[in-house]
């Protein structure tokens, strides 16, 4: 239990530059491996770092196995499909993240 509350306090942050050249600091959600590829879940936050309307950016995101020091590779998602498959287990695991708070708060 301790550990959950130790990955709050230390909440990972990424700056992603947009194509018009803004900068918007994201909160890492996850990583999700999706049919043998990985994606990254985002969550784009104002200057105050809050996120109002919980909109989530899915990209591709991949790591040199080699050099872990090398900065991730994030990759934009153009297929629909793969954008769905991507999307589809996003909210898999926002539906295994309730059920754990509810199986959690039953400990009494």
């Amino acid at each position: 239990m301790a550990k959950n509350n130790e990955y709050a306090d230390e909440e990972m942050t990424v700056e992603l530059e947009l194509d018009d050249g803004t900068i918007v600091n994201c909160a890492v959600v996850t990583i999700l491996p999706v049919e043998g590829k990985d994606y990254i879940a985002l969550l784009p936050l104002k200057e105050d770092g809050t996120n109002d309307d919980g909109e989530v950016w899915f990209y591709r995101y991949s790591e040199n196995p080699d050099d872990t020091n090398e900065e991730p590779q994030l990759d934009y998602i153009d297929d629909d499909d793969e954008y769905d498959k991507v999307a589809d287990a996003f909210d898999e695991f926002l539906d295994n993240c309730e059920f754990d708070e509810l199986v959690d708060g039953n400990d009494k």
